[in-house]
């Protein structure tokens, strides 16, 4: 397919977002476009709304995968390219069409000349923006079928000049998690709050004191605290019922577990000395994404035999990936593909994924798939 065909099919797919768990049609125009490859072998409903495809080698060898992403976010576009979100509420405004497209052209690039050696699997993933679906992905019994030697992904990058490749060593992204603490004491009338149990004075004090755990651990992490809510606007009542939420954040995985443990625990004991009842919520939980060594070389290598220009990033990003997940449980790489440095920003409601990196993200995985499986 020329490119302007892969062009095309990434405008379309732009135009029809789904979010995160709704990713159906997304799937079926993915499945279509794969129709006429003739992959080894198809799974899916992975995780989901998720999609496998095999092309398989000659003889045996190393097994790599290569990720993107099929969900869109649930943010209403302001921007006016002709292929416009046609869904009110709902855009791609990550450039995970994008990124399929990407493995959309790898997947042609094999139809015409299949590995020599091993597997190559092209996998579609659903739910990144939650943290949901690489658990999904992970957990499904159909996965055994394709784990992988080596899993590869990429994501581009606003801010970096267009066609930069940014790579680092160990931690690319940090892990992070949602959590909120709810706390619940007893209502009372607000002329006699002695007679109940306000949870305020504890709120107060997790506010003060858990974004200071930080300073206990050796490497980068933040705890941001983003919503806290006390009773209800009813100045006749002293609160009863109050919650905390916050976003923890961290390079190191061992780390982020460690201070996860510490917030409950510094909660727990707050809550006790008020006489509070403590619940804890995570949501959106991301691991981190952690390079492996031998997978950056063979990456790294493609991209010098490319001359593509490569920025060695000094600190991790401190946003999170879903890829993580993979990265802690096989050998993986991820890279960022620069998106130019006026492209407005990720989940911007005027950013759109630039047609220019699509060639240029299907040459680098080609070359790595080259390398590893022939």
């Amino acid at each position: 397919m020329p490119i302007s065909e892969l062009i095309s099919f990434r405008q379309n797919l732009h135009q029809h977002p789904e979010i995160a768990g709704e990713e159906s049609a997304t799937s079926e125009k993915i499945l279509a476009f794969f129709a006429k490859l003739n992959p080894d072998h198809i799974i899916q409903n992975l995780g989901g709304n998720g999609l496998a495809f095999v092309f398989k080698g000659k003889k045996n060898g190393t097994r790599s995968l290569f990720r993107a992403e099929l969900d869109a976010l649930p943010i209403q576009e302001t921007g006016d390219p002709e292929y416009k979100s046609r869904t009110p509420d709902k855009a791609h405004l990550c450039g995970h069409d994008g990124h399929m497209t990407i493995i959309c052209g790898l997947g042609e690039k094999l139809a015409v000349q299949r590995p020599e050696s091993g597997e190559v699997v092209l996998l579609f993933q659903p739910a990144e923006e939650t943290g949901e679906g690489a658990r999904w992905i992970l957990d499904d019994p159909k996965f055994q079928q394709i784990k992988p030697d080596f899993a590869f992904a990429l994501h581009n990058l606003p801010g970096f000049p267009l066609h930069q490749v940014v790579t680092r060593k160990g931690t690319f992204a940090a892990g992070s998690t949602g959590l909120t603490i709810s706390l619940t004491g007893k209502t009372s009338h607000a002329a006699h709050p002695d007679a109940g149990i306000n949870p305020a004075q504890a709120i107060a004090q997790l506010i003060q004191t858990l974004p200071k755990l930080t300073d206990k651990l050796s490497s980068f992490a933040l705890v941001t605290v983003i919503h806290a809510e006390i009773g209800s606007l009813a100045f006749g009542t002293s609160a009863g019922k109050g919650s905390l939420s916050l976003t923890i954040r961290a390079f190191d995985q061992a780390e982020l577990e460690i201070l996860i443990e510490m917030i409950t625990e510094q909660a727990k004991r707050i809550a006790s000395a008020e006489k509070l009842d403590c619940e804890f919520s995570f949501v959106e939980s991301f691991a981190v994404s952690k390079n492996n060594p031998k997978a950056a070389e063979i990456a790294e290598g493609v991209m010098k035999e490319q001359e593509l220009d490569v920025l060695e990033k000094p600190e991790p990003f401190r946003w999170s990936e879903d890829f993580g997940l993979f990265s802690q449980s096989c050998p993986s790489y991820l890279f960022g593909l620069g998106a130019g440095e006026d492209c407005p920003q990720l989940h911007e409601p005027t950013y759109d994924f630039p047609d220019e990196l699509i060639d240029t993200g299907v040459s680098i995985f080609e070359g790595i798939v080259r390398k590893v499986n022939g």
